[in-house]
């Protein structure tokens, strides 16, 4: 008999025991966070994943249950060197053992190298996938060479102002400088 999964309520471990495979494409719009840090860009854009579920046995024959998640997007994000749209392409490729309890993780997350997370019969996969999605979001999304010149206004969205050609704060150093390269001051 083959077991149905959905993927908002997923029993891991029915999943991993019946070697479960899940597959899907879904809009942008239904990742709430990543399409926040896209400033609402590209809510059409689809989110491919899949997630594969399997048990192993360990060294004192004890049922182990992994799950594999690939996921992948690419996030108009803003580049923060000239202030246009940069296509950055997300991608998950991990797995995950499941631990019976909250203090089993926390007990084995140092002895061990693989990502652990708690057993559940109600585990949201989806949760998952986008947790996982933003932890790829760059720190600085940039272009490698950006396509157009390099923004000189600089808006302040709190006020809704442009302040261009900012004086250069150092400029007044300029001034201290000894004007006869033969004085050392």
């Amino acid at each position: 008999m083959k077991h149905e999964f959905a993927p908002a309520h997923l029993d891991v471990r029915a999943f991993a025991q019946s070697s479960g495979e899940l597959a899907g494409e879904e809009s942008l719009a239904r990742y709430a966070r990543i399409l926040q840090e896209c400033e609402g860009r590209g809510a059409d854009l689809v989110v491919a994943w899949s997630a594969r579920g399997e048990t192993r046995v360990d060294q004192l024959q004890a049922e182990q249950v992994w799950l594999h998640l690939h996921a992948e997007v690419v996030a108009p994000l803003t580049c923060q060197r000239c202030l246009e749209v940069v296509d950055i392409t997300l991608r998950v490729d991990r797995s995950f053992r499941f631990v019976a309890d909250e203090q089993t993780a926390a007990a084995q997350d140092d002895d061990f190298e693989e990502d652990l997370l708690v057993l559940s019969g109600e585990f949201n996969l989806r949760e998952l996938i986008e947790d996982e999605l933003v932890l790829e979001l760059p720190m600085i999304a940039h272009h490698d060479i950006c396509p157009g010149p390099l923004s000189t206004t600089v808006t302040d969205a709190k006020f809704g102002i442009a302040v261009a050609g900012r004086p250069n704060p150092f400029a007044v150093l300029a001034r201290l400088k000894p004007s006869n390269k033969g004085d050392t001051r």
